[in-house]
């Protein structure tokens, strides 16, 4: 059965057929087969058939032609990569174009230090990020950025894309981090004792599930007070300094992604609370003309659990905590999704919401006494 848009089909014989179009001297045109044990197979030698096809067609072609031949003379795959970075620097937000960089410096330049860009296939690239010692999210970003420049290279010089599969091993997805019902008690306890704007910052992200740089960068324009709303409109974030004054700055800009950028809705008792601690000419709500440095925040969290003798969970806790909390209120995932910010449900359910052992045992109890009920009927 072939696959839409893809000519490849497989046999009866169980071999996979890939056809291609060639167009004779005469203008006729004819179709040949390539053969292979697999799709995967069979796709990159169609790819490299259509990649030779069209570069022996653009002999007229101008500075396309001597594009996609400076890939066939043997330029460096890294040499493509740092031209795609560059675009990216241009061309999207600082902290992603430092995000991808560091993927490249850290794990994709020494593995593809001396390599050919013509000498990289879909089997050569798994070999080498496979044999990476990083998590899972780690590999999967440097397959990403990988595919990224394979498509700049398809686009500026008419490089014929490789498909790159993942075939990284996938582990069970480890259980995220929460509180458990005795430390929020104690943790909350302690937050509403002698009550300041550091500790109601902390109430507020385990009331909304905001991330450390958007409750730092959290302004009081940023909250609509009669309706109870906060809008999320921007993160802050320690990131290299591109001018080289001092190695790094702390960047405020828009959020994660577009479905970042969301209204939340206030629960009654926080609008109140926060609002005690709002000053007069007082431009962000944590500090008074600056975003709140996000590792001097997260050092205020720690001594916190220090001081309620909590594990020393990392700021993001609050969001899993918030998420999982929701959940075993009854919230609806997709409500949830909005308010956390994911563009798909399923990154809610994957990532966020794990139950507890509290939810866990609640549901066991309540089968077990479904069971109990069942064996007094039979009585």
């Amino acid at each position: 059965m072939s696959r839409r848009g893809d000519n490849i089909r497989k046999r009866v014989d169980g071999r996979w057929e890939g056809r291609y179009q060639i167009i004779s001297a005469t203008g006729e045109k004819k179709y040949q087969s390539v053969y292979g044990k697999s799709y995967g197979e069979v796709k990159e030698k169609l790819s490299n058939k259509m990649y030779t096809i069209k570069n022996s067609s653009l002999s007229h072609r101008g500075e396309s032609d001597t594009n996609a031949v400076m890939l066939c003379d043997g330029i460096r795959f890294c040499t493509v990569m740092e031209e795609w970075l560059n675009k990216v620097e241009e061309t999207r937000k600082y902290s992603t174009y430092v995000k991808y960089k560091n993927i490249y410096q850290c794990h994709i330049q020494s593995l593809f230090f001396d390599d050919i860009f013509t000498q990289i296939t879909n089997d050569y690239i798994q070999d080498k990020v496979t044999a990476l010692d990083v998590s899972d999210s780690t590999r999967h970003s440097v397959l990403a950025v990988i595919r990224q420049t394979l498509r700049y290279a398809e686009e500026r010089y008419g490089y014929s894309i490789t498909l790159i599969t993942n075939k990284s091993t996938r582990k069970k997805t480890s259980s995220v981090e929460i509180m458990n019902r005795t430390e929020q008690a104690r943790l909350m306890q302690f937050l509403h004792q002698d009550m300041n704007i550091s500790k109601a910052g902390i109430f507020l992200c385990l009331s909304t599930g905001l991330r450390l740089g958007e409750v730092c960068a959290l302004q009081w324009t940023d909250i609509d007070a009669e309706q109870k709303l906060l809008h999320v409109n921007r993160t802050v974030q320690r990131i290299e300094n591109k001018d080289g004054f001092t190695k790094t700055i702390l960047l405020e800009s828009s959020p994660k992604s577009v479905f970042s950028n969301r209204e939340i809705p206030m629960p009654d008792n926080l609008l109140p609370l926060l609002m005690e601690f709002k000053r007069a000419g007082q431009k962000y709500v944590l500090c008074m003309d600056k975003p709140m440095e996000p590792r001097t925040y997260q050092n205020h969290f720690k001594k916190y659990l220090k001081i309620i003798n909590a594990p020393n969970y990392n700021f993001h806790t609050l969001r899993h905590t918030f998420a999982t909390n929701c959940v075993d209120s009854g919230m609806d995932i997709k409500s949830l999704s909005e308010i956390l910010g994911h563009s798909d449900v399923q990154i809610t359910l994957n990532r966020y919401v794990h139950p507890s052992m509290d939810t866990k045992r609640k549901y066991m109890n309540a089968l077990s006494a479904d069971y109990g009920q069942l064996c007094g009927q039979t009585k």
